[in-house]
């Protein structure tokens, strides 16, 4: 390994022997969940090694000039591995930022804020996890200084809180490219960024898989995904994490190729807003993932305006034609159909996230894109997952489903888009099969995660979770007959 060189100035130098002198008694400890797990200072990452040969590149693997290669990194029929490499001091620094956002690992949050070892943190964080570069290593090849940070908010804050090492991942190929020009335009077989999600709360390990899968045969516009196993080297040599889903990013790849140009509007909403109830439009519950520096909201404001306009009682006519000259209301409400059946009570009819919305270049139409799907496939938390009629829906709160399922034209399309998915890409025997397929790929990697990284407390888990899996595949196609007759 080369001598680390210092890139940025004596400034960076001190920090960093500061930092490894403070990080030599930092193990993370599984057993003792309790355990303050990093060290006092140190929360900037250490760049070094600033004249390294990237000897592994060629433009198949690593080049922005190559196309992404789908089958190559997207398997449905093999789980496969990759591996980091972390360097101690950057490890630490990643548990130092998770420390001051979420309190100790493996403590209970008392809302009392940050600060190495305080055993308290936010109920949830606005930042980021701090990013570090690393190696990444799959198939024998090395992709370098790739932007690593652990990902999440609920599902990462309870990780953490849990004692549980099994985290999520943002993977970033050129996050560091000003900093080393040998990786300008970084990619891996032809994608810059990935989220490598833990399967939160899934003991099954299949559920965002499969339910991007459905809202995929569906017709929908949604992230490829693919298992794979993940090791860590931060300095004792590789530890298994446990069984992961590589999910393809929306604002990378998914508008690059599933529409004809990735130049429209892509917005990730986010919290008060996002519901689109009346009034609430604000510019921060709209996040702007392309076109950010043109400060112009004029699509959502479009929206709000047709949804909200009073031709929906007096003119209904009017008001459909209006809504779907800025709203793409077909994918709506075939999304809104599959999301229903399959259960997702994570995202829109429940909780103001975890969706997209992309203005097609094509139709200048503004086209829902679901995501962040580990929570689907069962009734779920809170409230619980939307009722096939809404009749459990807040009355004013959610009016994209309200108003359009109160819409005599639109409630008779969706109707249709319910039959269809419950006859095609969630038909009771075809999803039980595929549930049978995923498992069988899926066991000899999910059975033997080990404490401290996984969320099973038992292999039995697995086993009944996807029995439990199959019987809600059999019991949808007995509400959507029951809601349909």
């Amino acid at each position: 390994m080369k001598n680390p060189r210092i890139k940025i100035s004596i400034l960076l130098f001190i920090a960093s022997v500061f930092l490894f002198i403070n990080c030599s008694n930092d193990d993370v400890s599984t057993n003792d969940s309790t355990d303050d797990t990093t060290n006092e200072t140190g929360t900037t990452p250490v760049l070094d090694d600033s004249d390294f040969v990237a000897t592994d590149w060629t433009t198949e693997t690593h080049s922005k000039d190559a196309d992404p290669n789908f089958t190559e990194v997207f398997s449905n029929t093999e789980v496969k591995r990759l591996d980091f490499v972390i360097s101690e001091a950057n490890w630490n620094v990643m548990l130092n930022d998770m420390t001051n956002l979420y309190g100790t690992f493996g403590g209970s949050s008392n809302g009392s804020g940050g600060g190495p070892g305080a055993g308290g943190g936010t109920s949830f964080s606005d930042e980021d996890p701090v990013f570090v570069p690393g190696s990444v290593f799959y198939n024998g090849k090395e992709w370098y200084k790739v932007g690593l940070r652990f990902k999440g908010n609920s599902s990462l804050k309870s990780s953490w809180e849990s004692g549980t090492l099994k985290l999520a991942f943002k993977l970033d190929f050129d996050e560091y490219e000003d900093d080393y020009p040998q990786i300008k335009n970084q990619r891996f077989y032809g994608f810059k960024k990935f989220s490598l999600k833990n399967n939160y709360a899934d003991k099954s390990m299949l559920r965002e898989k499969v339910a991007a899968e459905v809202f995929k045969n569906a017709g929908l516009a949604v992230s490829n995904t693919a298992f794979y196993t993940l090791y860590v080297d931060h300095g004792n040599g590789p530890e298994y994490f446990g069984l992961y889903t590589l999910v393809e990013e929306v604002d990378n790849t998914v508008i690059k190729t599933q529409f004809s140009s990735n130049d429209g509007n892509l917005y990730k909403p986010e919290d008060y807003g996002s519901s689109f109830a009346y009034g609430t439009f604000n510019e921060d519950g709209f996040e702007k993932k392309t076109n950010e520096d043109e400060a112009d909201w004029t699509d959502i404001k479009n929206l709000f305006t047709a949804l909200h306009a009073t031709t929906r009682t007096s003119d209904p006519a009017t008001w459909r034609t209006n809504l779907e000259a800025v709203l793409d209301v077909d994918n709506f409400l075939n999304y809104l159909a599959v999301n229903t059946i399959v259960q997702n009570w994570d995202t829109y009819g429940r909780m103001e996230h975890n969706y997209y919305l992309y203005n097609n270049p094509d139709n200048n139409l503004l086209t829902w894109i679901p995501w962040d799907n580990n929570e689907a496939l069962q009734d779920g938390k809170r409230e619980g997952s939307l009722n096939l009629n809404f009749s459990d829906l807040s009355s004013d709160d959610w009016p994209l489903i309200e108003y359009l399922y109160e819409d005599e034209v639109y409630k008779a399309k969706y109707n249709t888009y319910v039959k269809t998915t419950i006859d095609g890409p969630f038909e009771t025997s075809s999803i039980q099969g595929i549930y049978d397929t995923y498992s069988n790929l899926v066991e000899p990697y999910a059975t033997t995660e080990i404490p401290g990284y996984t969320f099973l407390n038992s292999s039995s888990d697995f086993y009944s979770a996807i029995s439990t899996l199959k019987s809600h595949a059999s019991s949808r196609s007995t509400a959507v007959q029951n809601y349909l007759d």
